[in-house]
């Protein structure tokens, strides 16, 4: 009897054996089996920027900025960016993500999970005759002219990111949640700059048309904060993350944001170091006499260039990453905080100086780096290093920007 006890112990031994880790493994240190696969992503409307060396500083054109640009080889990270500005029709659909968004929340279409959290039914529709819809339109008194106008002061959209900052340097691991950092803003752009940017200049047809006729859907979208901006990014990481990643059975990748200052230098080169302009040369104009950007070429001869305001993302030859617009049409947000210093003491490596100014900081603190000029600066600021800045919470009627991603791996050409 016990020989049978011992040879049924014995078989129950090899059979867990076999079934557990250790059959596979073999005894040897080959790693976690069963990984999700990574072939990599490129996502649509983005072109590849390869890792290399970046050489900042002056131009020849610039010698009093030397006092802010001191020369500096850098080197940046292969990533991804959008082949042009976000435009007015790619931006739209955010502003109808947050419309339904609210819809379905007013409507009360949810889908409860287990532990208690809520998430909307995005399979439900929307019904019209509800009594909801009619909150979403301005009422009353201020309906202008019979017209039923949504009342985009409901577009709020909120957000959050990670300060990681401020987390790599408390050494105690305290709780993690003071690093959480959460936001919200009205996501709507300011169509009202294109009057307040200009004194004594009639722009009413712009702040009526230019976000929402479709004859400027493929313009630029401008009336963007720079806390707006960082809010669109988030919500295209949670659109990339929750309708492409399960379909591809793909894992989470980088997250969509704003580009540092030095990676839209780099992009905006096209691969020739210390161009002045993106297409290399030193000059605005070809050999034919054609300008070749967006601009206001000599003294208010806005229309010279082919466009009066904006022009269309795309117009334009792009440059040898194939990047349109990165000098003139509008100027582009970055992540990176302005500092009139700060190229003597960033990094070398994938630099990059942030600060999240809070609403109490210094004025000077809320200032961001934008980059590229745009369709009303002279051609100064159009040259590839030539910094300038805005305040976080402004809009303008020329500032707008485009996503960068950051690629994981060597470089796209080891695949």
């Amino acid at each position: 009897m016990k020989s049978i006890s011992k040879f049924l112990f014995l078989m129950v031994a090899l059979v867990a054996l076999a079934t557990s880790c250790g059959q596979k493994e073999n005894g040897q240190l080959i790693g976690v089996l069963d990984r999700p696969a990574w072939n990599g992503i490129n996502p649509y409307g983005m072109v590849y920027i390869p890792s290399g060396t970046l050489h900042i500083g002056p131009s020849d054109q610039d010698v009093n900025s030397s006092y802010v640009q001191r020369a500096k080889s850098i080197s940046i990270q292969g990533f991804y960016m959008d082949d042009t500005e976000i435009t007015n029709n790619e931006y739209r659909q955010f502003v109808y993500w947050v419309k339904d968004s609210i819809l379905h929340t007013w409507q009360e279409h949810f889908i409860d999970k287990e532990d208690g959290t809520q998430y909307i039914d995005w399979e439900m529709e929307i019904n019209p005759e509800d009594e909801t819809v009619e909150d979403l339109y301005y009422s009353g008194d201020e309906v202008f002219a019979g017209k039923k106008e949504i009342d985009v002061r409901n577009f709020v959209y909120k957000y959050e990111w990670y300060d990681w900052q401020r987390a790599a340097h408390d050494r105690d691991y305290s709780n993690r949640a003071k690093y959480i950092m959460r936001d919200e803003v009205s996501i709507y752009p300011d169509t009202l700059c294109w009057i307040r940017d200009f004194a004594y200049s009639y722009n009413e047809p712009m702040t009526r048309n230019y976000f929402w006729h479709p004859a400027f859907d493929d313009y630029p979208a401008v009336g963007i904060s720079w806390r707006v901006a960082n809010a669109f990014t988030y919500w295209r990481t949670n659109l990339w993350n929750t309708f492409v990643v399960p379909e591809k059975g793909e894992v989470n990748s980088e997250d969509f944001r704003l580009p540092t200052e030095h990676e839209w230098e780099y992009a905006s080169r096209g691969g020739h170091d210390l161009a002045p302009y993106p297409w290399g040369g030193y000059y605005t104009r070809n050999a034919k006499g054609c300008l070749l950007a967006n601009f206001k070429p000599g003294r208010g001869n806005y229309p010279e260039d082919g466009g009066l305001y904006t022009v269309k993302a795309d117009a334009y030859f792009p440059n040898d990453y194939g990047l349109y617009n990165m000098a003139g049409n509008v100027s582009e947000w970055t992540s990176t905080a302005f500092d009139e210093n700060a190229y003597s003491f960033i990094h070398d490596l994938n630099s990059d100086y942030r600060y999240d100014a809070d609403e109490d900081d210094l004025q000077a603190q809320h200032r961001k780096v934008i980059r590229g000029g745009s369709w009303k600066d002279i051609s100064f600021f159009l040259q590839t290093g030539t910094r300038h800045w805005e305040f976080q919470d402004t809009t303008n009627c020329y500032v707008g920007f485009r996503c960068a991603l950051t690629f994981l791996g060597r470089s796209i050409n080891d695949f």
